[in-house]
């Protein structure tokens, strides 16, 4: 069962499997894992957590679009250790 936690009043079980099928509708990709309620005289604030979604990074090395490099052979391995590698947060700080 998903946690729902609510402050500022109650509300019925009913109400809260009514949220939690609302964020499954709304988010049909997503695992929620906990929903927070704030009850605000008849205002609603619904906070949805989500369980973290596993992706795959893809970055633009040596012209290509990869994913990893574990198929790589020596030579393009090479390459790639031989890149100059760009840092922007000395970069952000002296602004």
């Amino acid at each position: 069962m998903i946690p729902v936690y609510v402050t500022g009043g109650e509300i019925t079980e009913k109400e809260k499997l009514a949220y939690i099928r609302r964020a499954k509708e709304q988010y049909p990709d997503r695992e929620l894992s906990r929903l927070d309620i704030k009850l605000d005289g008849e205002y609603v604030d619904l906070h949805y957590q989500f369980q973290p979604v596993n992706f795959e990074r893809i970055r633009r090395i040596t012209g290509y679009l990869v994913g990893t490099m574990d198929r790589w052979n020596n030579g393009k391995r090479a390459e790639e250790a031989d890149r100059v590698k760009h840092d922007t947060s000395s970069e952000m700080e002296q602004l």
